[in-house]
Formats: structure tokens, C-alpha cells, sequence
């Protein structure tokens, strides 16, 4: 088999098993969840909806942060979803849903996922009390010594 065709094979089969990765990503999993149960997308793109299989976007495991989109498709009009998310705790949770139809504006579905599963992104809360989970003393004296003269000069 010549070299180009081998190398074709390789990045055709490494496309493949990189968009499987995706499709199965927990985010993607509960957002199709999502589309394919709310009433407000099955009134705007058409019931019943069916999403695509082909998933593009970016998720690191590492930093824990995931943008992904796929493509919906009702019986009157199709789209594409996005949804954000965030992991915590090794459990990945959406930040972000939202239905984008062609030639019409975006619908967030963020607070009707939000409505159906009853969980939320942990929000900030300004008056809470300061958690206490260190049980170590804090440090005693603590000095800093400078050199003398004044910074930035010779």
C-alpha cells in the first residue's frame, strides 16, 4: 500500500475514533437528553427532533472544560445545540445549553435542564461564611528581610 494512502487510512481512522470520544462525552449525553425532551425545541425546530451523530468542539480532561456542538433537526426547521460545561470533582456538569436554529435567534436551555435534572452550577454566594477546611494552625511570626537601598537602583 503506498505511503500517502497508508497515512490517509490513519488520520481518517484517528478523526473517527476522536469524534466517537466526543459523542459519547457525559455533556453531549444530557444535552441530547435535554433537546429531545423540551417542548420549547420541538416547538421551534418541529417535533419530533433527532441530533445529529457527528460532534465537533474541544473537552480537556485535564483543565476540566468543554465546549461542544452538534446538529438538531425537527420537522420544520434544524440547528445546531452548543453546550459548555465544567468538571468538578471528576463529574463534568453544563455550564451553558443553547438551542441555535438556523435564520432565527438563540434559545438558552441552560435553566430548563436546570428545571428537569434539579441540579445547578454552584453559584457565588458573597454573603457566605468562610469555610474552615484547614485544621492547621496558622504560622506564627513571619519576617521579611529586604535589602537595603531603595528597588530599582544600583
Amino acid at each position: 500500500m503506498p505511503f500517502a494512502l497508508r497515512l490517509s487510512v490513519c488520520f481518517v481512522m484517528l478523526a473517527a475514533a476522536g469524534c466517537g470520544r466526543l459523542a459519547s462525552h457525559p455533556l453531549v449525553k444530557e444535552a441530547k437528553e435535554e433537546v429531545q425532551a423540551n417542548a420549547r425545541v420541538a416547538a421551534a425546530l418541529g417535533a419530533p427532533v433527532a441530533c445529529g451523530t457527528a460532534v465537533r468542539g474541544t473537552a480537556n480532561e485535564t483543565d476540566g472544560i468543554a465546549t461542544l456542538q452538534f446538529d438538531i433537526k425537527g420537522t420544520k426547521a434544524a440547528g445546531v445545540v452548543v453546550v459548555e460545561g465544567k468538571k468538578t470533582k471528576n463529574e463534568w456538569g453544563v455550564t451553558m445549553l443553547e438551542l441555535r436554529p438556523a435564520g432565527a435567534e438563540k434559545l438558552s436551555l441552560t435553566a430548563d435542564l436546570e428545571a428537569r435534572t434539579g441540579t445547578d452550577t454552584p453559584k457565588f454566594d458573597p454573603a457566605a461564611k468562610p469555610g474552615t477546611s484547614s485544621s492547621a494552625a496558622p504560622p506564627g511570626d513571619i519576617e521579611i528581610a529586604l535589602p537595603p537601598g531603595v528597588p530599582g537602583q544600583p
